[in-house]
C-alpha cells in the first residue's frame, strides 16, 4: 500500500476488499479504490471511502467524484466478464442521495446489451442501505486483455 494514504483511507476496510492497483495519474488523485470479487459469479464491487479530497462545498462527496467513480465501477464489468479494455461513450446518472464524509461507497453494474464492441451497462452506487446513484453507461471495447495474477496485459 502507498505510504501517502491518509489515516482514514487505511482505517476500516470491510472484509473481502483489497486495494486496487491503479495508483497513478487520475486514479492516484481521486483514489484509493478497493474491490471485492465473487469468483463464482465474476461480479466485482468497487469501493472508496469519502475523504476531504472528494468533498464539495457542503462537505459531502462531490457529484463529479461520484460520476468518475460510477464510470470506473460500471465499466469494470466489461473488463471482468469480457476481458476487454474500454473507453466511455456515454454516462447517464441519477443522483438519489448524498455520500457523506467518511461513508464507504460501493458500486457495481451488469451488462444489459452488447452489439459488437459496444456495451451498455446498468449500474448502481450505494453506501450501506442508502442508494446514492443509478444510471447507465455505454462503453466501446478497444482491445482484448488477458488477466494475469495481479495485473492486466494486452493480448497480442
Amino acid at each position: 500500500m502507498s505510504d501517502d494514504l491518509t489515516e482514514g483511507q487505511t482505517a476500516v476496510v470491510p472484509d473481502g476488499f483489497v486495494i486496487n492497483l491503479w495508483q497513478r495519474g487520475f486514479g492516484r488523485t481521486v483514489g484509493p479504490f478497493y474491490s471485492s470479487r465473487d469468483t463464482s459469479t465474476n461480479i466485482e464491487v468497487m469501493a472508496f471511502r469519502v475523504e476531504e479530497h472528494h468533498a464539495n462545498g457542503m462537505n459531502n462527496c462531490h457529484g463529479g467524484m461520484l460520476m468518475s467513480f460510477a464510470d470506473m465501477a460500471w465499466g469494470r464489468v466489461i473488463s471482468n466478464q469480457r476481458e476487454v479494455g474500454w473507453v466511455t461513450v456515454r454516462l447517464v446518472t441519477d443522483f438519489i442521495s448524498p455520500a457523506l464524509m467518511g461513508d464507504w461507497v460501493e458500486g457495481t453494474s451488469e451488462i444489459i446489451a452488447e452489439d459488437g464492441d459496444i456495451f451498455t451497462v446498468a449500474g448502481r452506487i450505494w453506501s450501506g442501505d442508502r442508494m446514492l446513484m443509478t444510471g447507465t453507461g455505454v462503453y466501446k471495447g478497444i482491445r482484448s486483455i488477458r488477466r494475469k495474477a495481479g495485473y492486466r496485459e494486452a493480448q497480442e
